[in-house]
């Protein structure tokens, strides 16, 4: 069954896959993006033209563009039955070295911005008690990793809406479901989509030459493993089909999609609702 889709973040990567893949399905998406008529006009006027795809300007930073967008798109469709909160920047950097606007900023796309899409079409998914929203953390936003403090602390702040609101939208048939990739050759990881990174060099170097290896070291690792384990984006985009697909009530919380953590990721994930399980009952 055809289902109405509003996706953030759909210039690049994971989104744009998302789009072509859902609309390919035969879903009506809503792509969304910033700067249709600037510097993302290339890639609005491509998505634009499949079939079943609308692209919508909205930039998740904004309240009133929010709003206005998801506003437009209800007034028009009568209801959105799926969101996937896909937008995001990542950053690299020692914590120190950040400043503190720097790290607003990522929170305000990261974290806040999926807030804004929350607040804006909830009413709707409640008055019609049912709906679907699919949040893109990070395969390590169940914990941390150094250099990358800021972007974890934004994701792991995502997982907890989505677990927090699985309870509280339960009576509405609304169904929260955090996706959980590994690293992937996106523009986000590969350099060409600029990120929020430290932006203290003065405070970097006084860590001197050992951080910077480690740092390099990390970058590194992961591109290795990228390489290694042939990590495809489209694997999200796929992923996401099939959780729209899943019947109402049957989805899980949490989604790992992760070749590299060969098991470990799910591993970790029915641990910590285990004992999360087993603390809820102390408190009972």
């Amino acid at each position: 069954m055809s289902k109405t889709i509003l996706i953030t973040g759909t210039s690049t990567g994971f989104g744009k896959l998302m789009t072509q893949t859902l609309a390919g399905e035969g879903h009506t998406v809503i792509a969304t993006m910033r700067g249709v008529d600037g510097k993302n006009a290339a890639a609005a006027k491509e998505l634009a033209a499949l079939p079943n795809v609308e692209v919508v300007e909205m930039d998740v930073t904004s309240d009133e563009s929010v709003n206005n967008a998801i506003g437009k798109v209800l007034a028009r469709h009568g209801q959105i039955d799926v969101l996937v909160n896909n937008a995001a920047v990542t950053g690299f950097g020692l914590l120190e070295a950040y400043s503190l606007d720097q790290i607003r900023n990522m929170f305000e796309v990261n974290f806040y911005g999926v807030l804004r899409t929350y607040q804006a079409v909830l009413p709707s998914m409640r008055k019609h008690k049912k709906g679907l929203i699919i949040n893109i953390t990070s395969g390590a936003s169940g914990h941390t990793l150094p250099f990358m403090v800021p972007y974890m602390a934004s994701k792991f702040g995502v997982e907890s809406i989505t677990e927090g609101l699985q309870d509280e939208l339960s009576d509405y048939g609304i169904e929260n479901v955090s996706v959980q990739p590994g690293v992937y050759p996106t523009e986000m990881n590969n350099g060409s989509k600029t990120g929020l990174h430290a932006n203290k060099p003065a405070i970097a170097a006084e860590y001197g030459d050992a951080a910077a290896n480690k740092l390099n070291a990390l970058g590194a690792g992961l591109f290795g493993k990228m390489t290694e384990f042939k990590m495809d984006p489209q694997t999200i985009a796929d992923g996401i089909v099939a959780l729209v697909n899943m019947k109402n009530g049957t989805r899980p919380l949490r989604y790992p999609l992760d070749a590299i953590a060969q098991g470990t990721d799910v591993e970790f994930i029915e641990a910590r609702a285990e004992i999360k399980k087993r603390w809820v009952a102390k408190y009972s």
